[in-house]
């Protein structure tokens, strides 16, 4: 079994009085895990309050406070990857994920996580990473490392002052007039929830698409999200025509299977580039990562 080393964190919600339960809220957010297992790991001591105390079944139910729980997952699989170290100082650490691998832990993912991975290597419990990308997409992720200075790199993603470029295979059915695209929309969730959707609305999406090669009926792209929603970048290139190669997501839902490694999602984080708030100057983190492709390289920048 797979037990994480570091708690997660669920915040209680507004709710209507009477309040629930935690065990009811927990059974309610978490419905893959049996009211029994959750009643359990309170016994056990398993789930604690903001002050790093275990609650009871007796805890009250408290609007806006936390309760921090340990994952467990039976049989946890195995991604068959290396995670790749770029960089390292006093303030960030940089690594190249790949492809399969979650950044944090998530569904059946507790130790096989790229944060979890890099706490265990080297050592740095506090290590927290400053975006996310999703489990199928390979490229550097930024983590800070120095709790002190977190919030100055994370107002730097939340106020998308971050450049994020993208390389990704897309279907190319036919050869287009235009090289070029900006793609605005509005993003929201779909049904289930992991699946995104596009609707009428003001904007909260943007996305620059440039066509670098095409050969045969795939492209090589280049992809510069100036937003960062999640699945964006699949959505837009479906939207456009040029569904990314071995996107189970979009357009069409697949149905669910066991990983199939020889076929990895063509979507890479290439690049992040930012102005360091701490050491200052121009920062620019770059993977060596190849789009998985005979007829491709990504070496282009």
């Amino acid at each position: 079994m797979g037990i994480a080393k570091q708690p997660s964190v669920v915040t209680l919600p507004p709710a209507s009085v009477p309040y629930p339960s935690i065990v009811d809220f927990l059974c309610r957010v978490f419905p893959a895990i049996s009211r029994d297992k959750w009643a359990q790991r309170i016994r056990d001591g398993k789930v604690l309050n903001d002050s790093g105390e275990p609650i009871t079944a007796k805890t009250p139910y408290s609007p806006s406070k936390r309760i921090f729980y340990f994952r467990e997952i039976e049989n946890e699989p195995v991604i068959p990857f290396a995670e790749q170290l770029l960089f390292q100082d006093d303030e960030l650490l940089v690594a190249c994920k790949p492809h399969f691998l979650p950044v944090i832990p998530g569904g059946r993912y507790v130790e096989e996580c790229l944060l979890n991975r890099l706490r265990n290597r080297t050592g740095l419990a506090d290590l927290t990473p400053l975006h996310r990308l999703d489990r199928e997409t390979a490229g550097v992720v930024i983590f800070s490392v120095n709790p002190k200075t977190r919030g100055l790199y994370h107002e730097l993603f939340t106020h998308g002052k971050v450049e994020k470029t993208y390389h990704a295979l897309g279907g190319v059915n036919h050869l287009p007039q235009e090289k070029n695209w900006i793609v605005e929309n509005r993003i929201v969730r779909g049904e289930p929830r992991f699946r995104m959707k596009i609707v009428p609305g003001t904007p909260n999406a943007r996305s620059l698409i440039q066509l670098l090669q095409v050969k045969g009926h795939q492209g090589l792209f280049r992809l510069q999200p100036v937003t960062g929603k999640t699945h964006q970048l699949r959505l837009h290139m479906s939207g456009l025509g040029f569904g990314i190669i071995n996107d189970r997501v979009y357009p069409d839902l697949q149905p669910e299977t066991e990983d199939n490694f020889d076929k990895p999602l063509q979507l890479l984080a290439k690049q992040i580039r930012f102005h360091d708030p701490v050491a200052g100057g121009v920062r620019e983190f770059r993977s060596a990562r190849e789009i998985q492709s005979k007829s491709f390289s990504s070496t282009t920048r």
